[in-house]
């Protein structure tokens, strides 16, 4: 069987679908499922990773018409990396999911759908190469988030939901309006041939639909000020969905925002707004995130914190600086998602999910407690862990541009990080207990498996980050390779 970059779409829908009929035969295949298809998902990175190492770009045309005017996908080395990325994070998110609450049948039923739809609108937002389907799987990953954040059905959870959808429905009319402008401009929604063809675009329009574009994306990558969901919507959603929507839906988001300005748009000042709007929203955030006493939102707000510094990265705009922005992207979601998934044991039985009632489960839950602390030193940035190899990457790559202001700032963000991780850790293993043993709830075999992957990749990358900066580098030359991202796309026209 020939491997396709199609399977990433085709194999989850067609799960999607066909769970509930195999429901009616066993429930168990509602768990089961999702299972097998990230398995073979994983399979699928790894063949197709290995051939664009060797072969360069795959270029898939769907339905027999060829770029710009049918539908393709299109898996290099940068696309790859994420939608493997994506696919990996997904499978350890259903381990740790398999039975994560005693729910009866049908909830589980509903979440793994949902679950599948996520991953399927995220990874094809990275894949395609066409603007409107990337449209269309947005708007996969929106009602899939909407209703996973408000999967419990409490009048928090239904408030997050709502807000969430709110302001997606704003970017979504945000972005089908710069749709109808760029069709209008240049008459072509191929991702290739609008970069081929911006140049034909007025300036004053090109910087219109840019805007529409930013706005419309920038909501799903956690962007200030179009972050408001993100703290409501994270602590609201069971844990499972935390960690998805940090380590898998804002980073389709990211990409959107980073192939704008790299790929489709040449326009003046782009990186420099990509460095401001990076630097606010990770201030904002961080200061944010100091006053919390939910640690939930605690975490979402570091998380929007966190991916304001992978925006500084990409818009200092070097090849040293993209390798840095994959590097924090990888360690993002590996980091966050530990932090989200141990978290929710912490606070499982906290309605109110208060820091203040962490006391002295560093003795209740031993390993959760020490799985969440690895976590928080590695997000900070302190050695030997994977987050301080980004953290470099990220200062050295200021450091070549002369970027003082930001060596300045990203140094006082990760003080700032450090009291309020620390202020937790504090409570986790010099306070008193304050809880009884029968409150705590301890986490399943598949909870453990799934959070000990993400620490030992934690501690084996940081101890030798050679295992993924190749792959980040080839990642970085096929973004900054415009020329040939157009030429892999449109060789049969240009032909």
């Amino acid at each position: 069987m020939v491997i396709s970059p199609v399977h990433y779409i085709a194999v989850p829908l067609l799960a999607a679908f066909v769970i509930p009929l195999f429901a009616k035969l066993n429930r168990e295949f509602v768990r089961i499922i999702p299972g097998i298809v990230l398995l073979y998902l994983s399979y699928v990175s790894i063949v197709l990773m290995n051939q664009v190492s060797s072969t360069g770009t795959i270029s898939e045309v769907l339905a027999g018409w060829a770029p710009p005017f049918g539908i393709n996908l299109v898996f290099s080395a940068f696309s790859g990396f994420l939608a493997s990325l994506m696919t990996f994070m997904g499978l350890v998110i259903w381990i740790y999911s398999y039975r994560f609450k005693k729910i009866d049948d049908e909830p589980a039923l509903k979440f793994y759908v949902l679950f599948l739809m996520l991953i399927t609108g995220a990874i094809g937002i990275v894949l395609t190469g066409d603007i409107f389907n990337l449209f269309v799987f947005l708007e996969i990953v929106g009602i899939s988030a909407y209703s996973l954040t408000s999967f419990y059905r409490n009048r928090d959870g239904a408030e997050a939901g709502f807000k969430y959808l709110l302001l997606g429905a704003f970017a979504s009319t945000l972005i089908l309006l710069g749709i109808i402008l760029l069709y209008s401009s240049i008459g072509t929604l191929n991702m290739a041939d609008i970069a081929q063809k911006s140049h034909l675009i007025p300036t004053s329009l090109k910087v219109s639909i840019f805007i529409l574009f930013v706005v419309g994306f920038g909501i799903e990558a956690e962007m200030f000020p179009l972050n408001g969901w993100a703290p409501d919507a994270y602590s609201q959603a069971p844990g499972p969905v935390g960690a998805a929507f940090s380590g898998i839906a804002v980073k389709a988001g990211m990409y959107v925002i980073i192939r704008l300005i790299y790929t489709l748009f040449d326009i003046e000042g782009s990186f420099q707004f990509l460095i401001v709007m990076g630097l606010i929203t990770t201030i904002i955030a961080e200061v944010s995130a100091m006053k919390q006493t939910n640690l939930k939102r605690m975490l979402a707000y570091s998380s929007i914190g966190q991916m304001g510094i992978v925006m500084v990265a990409f818009g200092i705009g070097t090849r040293e600086a993209i390798i840095a922005g994959l590097f924090l992207m990888l360690n993002h979601a590996i980091i966050k998602g530990l932090l989200f998934l141990s978290s929710s044991y912490l606070v499982y039985n906290d309605d109110n999910k208060l820091i203040s009632s962490l006391s002295g489960l560093g003795k209740r839950l031993p390993l959760v407690s020490f799985l969440f602390a690895l976590g928080a030193f590695a997000i900070v940035g302190l050695p030997p862990f994977s987050g301080f190899w980004s953290r470099l990457y990220l200062l050295l790559a200021a450091a070549d541009k002369e970027l003082i202001y930001l060596i300045a700032i990203i140094l006082i963000i990760a003080v700032i990080e450090i009291v309020y991780y620390f202020r937790v850790i504090n409570k986790l293993y010099f306070k008193d207990i304050k809880v009884k043993s029968d409150d705590v709830q301890k986490p399943s075999i598949n909870a453990v498996i799934s959070m000990s992957i993400l620490g030992i990749l934690i501690i084996a990358i940081g101890i030798y980050p050679d295992l993924v900066t190749s792959y980040l580098g080839n990642a970085a030359d096929a973004l900054l390779d415009k020329a040939g991202y157009i030429e892999n796309v449109l060789v049969d026209i240009n032909n």
